[in-house]
């Protein structure tokens, strides 16, 4: 898995504090982005899931997965996403995809089986609300499975 950043003990990308991981790759390519260099699929170096799990353990805060696009990565997100699960932590996922993209991709429901809600949509500049509570613009929806 192709990882940017884990960033330990956030406030910001989800309730509580979190361990946020931050995957490499998106093509939605949205306006005003807040980590573009996220976008690179070839970014970030290479972790295995008993790595990514070892900071999770150590850290014992539920998880954030974002990026780039995690969604890009189902079957990764969906291996991770179990682990973080049987390790007893919640997780959110932040996807430009929406509800409905994902619901008729059988693949993303299934990445997303062990995910307790994700903030979907694509970030738009013209929407952006810095009032919002974990999320950047008003289109974006928090969507708990």
């Amino acid at each position: 898995m192709r990882v940017l950043d884990i960033i330990r003990g956030t406030t910001v990308d989800g309730p509580g504090f979190r361990t946020s991981i931050y995957l490499a790759g998106c093509r939605h390519e949205c306006q005003g982005c807040h980590n573009p260099e996220s976008w690179d699929f070839a970014g970030g170096r290479d972790m295995t899931l008993e790595e990514i799990m070892e900071i999770v353990r150590e850290e014992e805060f539920d998880v954030t997965l974002s990026g780039g696009d995690p969604l890009y990565h189902p079957d990764e997100v969906e291996a991770l996403t179990a682990l973080i699960r049987e390790a007893g932590f919640k997780t959110w996922v932040y996807t430009g995809f929406t509800w409905e993209e994902i619901q008729a991709d059988p693949k993303l429901m299934k990445a997303l089986v062990n995910v307790e809600a994700i903030v979907e949509g694509r970030f738009l500049k013209a929407l952006r609300d810095p009032d919002l509570l974990y999320r950047g613009s008003s289109n974006q929806r928090i969507i708990y499975l």
